[in-house]
């Protein structure tokens, strides 16, 4: 968190892929934190722009016919984070590997 925003920082690598440098999101956008433990069903939508392998990375924004689109930064087969934002936000959702999962959320929750 950084100054009332909710920052999702990538590393270099995961830049190229989701072409984008970070997501910065109002807290107050953020309906919903919680750990998602297949968050592979959680990818709605197709990649445009990133890069995807199934069930092995996706990295970018995922659009949706006639909604807003979702934020995937998803790597291998663990849990992930999985962020609901309200209808002030760009993205509808959020998806995001992070080494602990549930020590994010409890984080974020506090």
């Amino acid at each position: 968190m950084e100054r009332g925003d909710l920052v999702v920082r990538l590393t270099p690598l995961e830049q190229l892929a989701a072409l984008r440098h970070e997501v910065r999101l109002p807290w107050s956008a953020i309906e919903s934190i919680s750990v998602d433990n297949d968050p592979w069903c959680a990818l709605r939508g197709i990649r445009a722009p990133g890069a995807s392998i199934p069930g092995v990375a996706a990295y970018g924004v995922r659009r949706l016919t006639g909604h807003r689109p979702d934020f995937a930064a998803l790597r291998g087969r663990g849990p992930a984070v999985r962020v609901e934002l309200g209808p002030e936000s760009h993205f509808a959702r959020l998806v995001i590997s992070v080494d602990d999962p549930q020590g994010t959320v409890a984080a974020l929750r506090a």
